[in-house]
């Protein structure tokens, strides 16, 4: 909501998960950069999918969705005059927060009125309560109306990373197996744990409780592309840290990003470079739907990594 107030993002629905009188607390310059980078390039992402092969229809699992609006953002684009395949939206996350999220849609008129309009369009959005620990039993519970035959895109943005590395990729596992078809997978994560600023971070970050269980393991860009080849998204691998990302004319065009900078005055530019340096966005698929809704996206390896390893 702070970097919608200030229009970094243009959300209509995020302010319907405000309690009521609650105050939006205004966030650091480099916060606010920050999500706009994760919100816009994951939607590229995800928008190029929904965009190919328009007549079949696709489906979406958010993995510990929370408070996330995207669905409601496709739906309202769609109906301004964005087409895109019909969607069927699943939204995995543990029983508090789902239960927390359906009552704010009960009483939100706007989003209420946004999940008919869908329906009558032909997309179906799902909100279910599950752990996602529960998918790595030997008898997992059964995901309502999760369609097998069906393109499928899976997101986590920073949630796989709370798990125990091998529990992650378990939850993987069970969807590459259950989804025989075209999958993909996009990452949202924080990297490179090992230098000075990463210390700190983790540092910081345990002092409040959190403890982002893969980090270690998926430490860089290339470990993370690594780890999506070696859970079956053998299709192409692809990963940007945040900064790269903002200064790429493929994610962020320059007329945009001088539109971002005159919103707020950012002095903290260093450490705008190293907080944005240690988040990525990561994107894993296979089968030929994918091939072609990302064709052209570059994420392989680059010169600046391979100094990083030297270093």
């Amino acid at each position: 909501m702070s970097a919608v107030a200030l229009g970094y993002l243009d959300d209509r629905f995020a302010k319907a998960f405000l309690a009521p009188g609650e105050q939006i607390t205004k966030r650091y310059p480099i916060i606010h950069r920050g999500t706009y980078v994760r919100t816009t390039a994951i939607d590229k992402l995800v928008n190029r999918f929904l965009a190919a092969q328009p007549e079949q229809r696709k489906q979406v699992v958010s993995l510990g969705a929370g408070s996330d609006t995207r669905f409601f953002r496709l739906m309202a684009d769609e109906q301004g005059g964005s087409p895109k395949s019909k969607v069927t939206y699943h939204e995995l996350d543990f029983e508090a927060n789902a239960n927390q999220k359906r009552s704010i849609l009960r009483q939100s008129t706007e989003l209420s009125e946004c999940l008919r309009r869908a329906e009558q369009d032909g997309s179906f959005y799902h909100l279910h309560a599950i752990d996602l620990r529960d998918l790595t039993n030997k008898s997992p519970p059964i995901i309502p109306e999760l369609n097998p035959a069906l393109p499928t895109l899976l997101l986590s943005e920073c949630c796989l990373c709370y798990l125990p590395p091998d529990a992650a990729a378990s939850v993987l596992q069970y969807f590459t197996v259950n989804l025989p078809g075209s999958l993909a997978l996009i990452l949202y994560e924080p990297i490179r744990p090992f230098d000075a600023f990463g210390k700190t971070m983790v540092s910081n970050l345990a002092s409040r409780g959190i403890h982002l269980q893969t980090l270690k393991r998926y430490s860089s860009l290339q470990a993370q592309r690594q780890r999506l080849r070696l859970a079956g998204f053998s299709g192409g691998q692809g990963a940007r840290d945040v900064h790269q990302l903002y200064g790429h004319d493929e994610w962020v065009l320059q007329g945009e990003r001088e539109r971002i900078e005159k919103l707020e005055w950012l002095d903290e530019v260093e450490e705008w470079k190293l907080l944005a340096s240690h988040y990525c966005v990561a994107w894993g698929c296979r089968g030929e739907l994918f091939g072609e809704a990302w064709q052209g996206i570059d994420g392989s390896r680059t010169g600046e990594e391979d100094q990083d390893e030297l270093r």
